[in-house]
């Protein structure tokens, strides 16, 4: 019985919402190493692990409509 809880125990501990890389938390998107061309050399670039998310950060902030003289 020990063994059973401990082995549960073990398994959810990788239950955590962790993130694989850095750059793709979102509290990260302007961290030093997030941002070009740092990230290039990675691969890490925000862009390029998370689009969806940017998608519709980008969506929901629209720009205000210039009105012409």
């Amino acid at each position: 019985m020990k063994y059973l809880i401990a082995i549960v125990l073990v398994m959810l501990t990788g239950c955590e919402d962790r993130y694989r890389y850095k750059c793709q938390n979102p509290d990260h998107f302007h961290a030093e190493e997030c941002q070009k061309p740092k990230c290039l050399f990675t691969q890490q670039c925000p862009e390029y692990l998370v689009a969806p998310i940017l998608e519709k950060k980008v969506n929901d902030v629209q720009p205000e409509a210039k009105s012409n003289p």
